[in-house]
């Protein structure tokens, strides 16, 4: 993602009216150029909430083709320490990249409260939680 606009969705500061906002802030599937978080607000229906939906498919795409990858060279008994480095470093991307996509879309949705069927739970009201991730 082009970091000139990437830094024009960094989190808000104190005092810019964000707080007030109704919908929450959208974890972004891209960092600033300093490697920062960027945060998007609205209500999820703009050109820039499509762009990150469209980024963030892609991701989870290479995701999946890179698993892939590493199932049929881990099958290989002649892969090299290189070969497998390689791998490591190209799953570590991917797996920050959909660590960033489930934090987001996590944020955005509402958590159930555990059934009477589950742990001590009542009528399963659906409630605001936290990310699931810290």
């Amino acid at each position: 993602m082009n970091h000139d606009i990437a830094k024009h969705f960094e989190p808000s500061s104190e005092g810019d009216g964000a707080g007030e906002h109704p919908d929450p802030a959208r974890l972004l599937p891209w960092t600033s150029a300093d490697g920062n978080p960027c945060y998007l607000l609205g209500d999820g229906t703009g050109h820039v909430s499509r762009v990150a939906d469209d980024i963030e498919g892609l991701q989870l795409g290479m995701a999946d083709d890179l698993i892939g990858h590493a199932d049929e060279l881990l099958a290989c008994q002649g892969a090299s320490d290189r070969e497998l480095r390689f791998l490591a470093r190209g799953l570590t991307d991917c797996l920050r990249d959909v660590r960033r996509v489930a934090k987001s879309r996590g944020a955005r949705l509402g958590a159930v409260e555990p059934s009477l069927d589950d742990e001590g739970g009542d009528a399963g009201e659906a409630v605001r939680a936290s990310p699931p991730f810290p």
